[in-house]
């Protein structure tokens, strides 16, 4: 599969549509943070303004149990170099971020990073740029069109699921992601909507009656799911993603 889709980069038009999970959200919904979740590990560029300006394809390799995870970011400067240092990752993304795509505009051409973890299972996701309503300063005021257009590029292939990102503590029906989805995926059948920020909800409200399904969320086959990421502080303070995870627990 990785080898078809390694073929298939070099190539405008992909003769197969093959399966992968396209990551979808607003751009502070939380993307970055359900993704280093996902993985394990927390490597990807944070910042404000649009940090994620191209799509960012991420394989993972399940790897034996007690096995060191590294990463592996494809191109042409550097076809084989392994880092174990997954702060190195992110730098390097953010070198390949700028070489691909100048200092600010957006690009099509994907960064491939392998992930090769005993800690993850064999998916393909793929990071796209967060939407936005307004160009940040000096950035092309087309960069919300172009955005859009990037994301539906992805999404509105049959063989993709849609990770919907949105933010528990703004109203569903200003969520970026579903009203992307809900377009090509109409009958939510490939889209499964994660909600994060559940820990910043008003008091007296919660996200019960949309993860059941009891409320008037659009309803998805693959559902809703609530999760509780890392802070800004905890991030600042380089809390580990274990140590988040039992945070959430709590």
């Amino acid at each position: 599969m990785n080898k078809l889709r390694d073929a298939f980069v070099v190539m405008k038009d992909s003769p197969i549509d093959l399966p992968r999970i396209a990551v979808v959200g607003s751009q502070s919904a939380g993307k970055s943070s359900v993704l280093e979740n996902i993985v394990g590990h927390s490597f990807l560029p944070r910042g404000s303004g649009i940090v994620t300006r191209c799509p960012c394809e991420i394989r993972m390799h399940s790897t034996p149990p007690g096995s060191l995870a590294f990463a592996m970011v494809t191109s042409a400067q550097d076809p084989q170099t392994r880092y174990h240092d997954f702060d190195e990752v992110r730098r390097k993304i953010e070198s390949e971020t700028t070489r691909v795509c100048g200092a600010k505009a957006l690009s099509t051409v994907p960064i491939i990073l392998d992930i090769h973890s005993p800690d993850v299972v064999d998916l393909t996701l793929v990071d796209l740029p967060g939407a936005v309503r307004v160009a940040a300063a000096g950035q092309d005021p087309g960069v919300v069109r172009q955005i859009e257009a990037m994301i539906f590029d992805y999404i509105n292939k049959d063989n993709v699921i849609i990770l919907a990102v949105s933010a528990a503590n703004s109203d569903l029906a200003n969520s970026d992601a579903l009203a992307f989805s809900s377009r090509v995926d109409p009958r939510g059948e490939r889209t499964l909507a994660v909600l994060t920020k559940l820990d910043l909800m008003d008091d007296g409200v919660d996200a019960r009656d949309i993860i059941t399904g009891a409320g008037d969320a659009p309803k998805l086959a693959l559902g809703y799911v609530g999760v509780v990421n890392r802070s800004q502080r905890d991030i600042n303070d380089c809390r580990t993603l274990p140590e988040a995870r039992a945070k959430e627990l709590q």
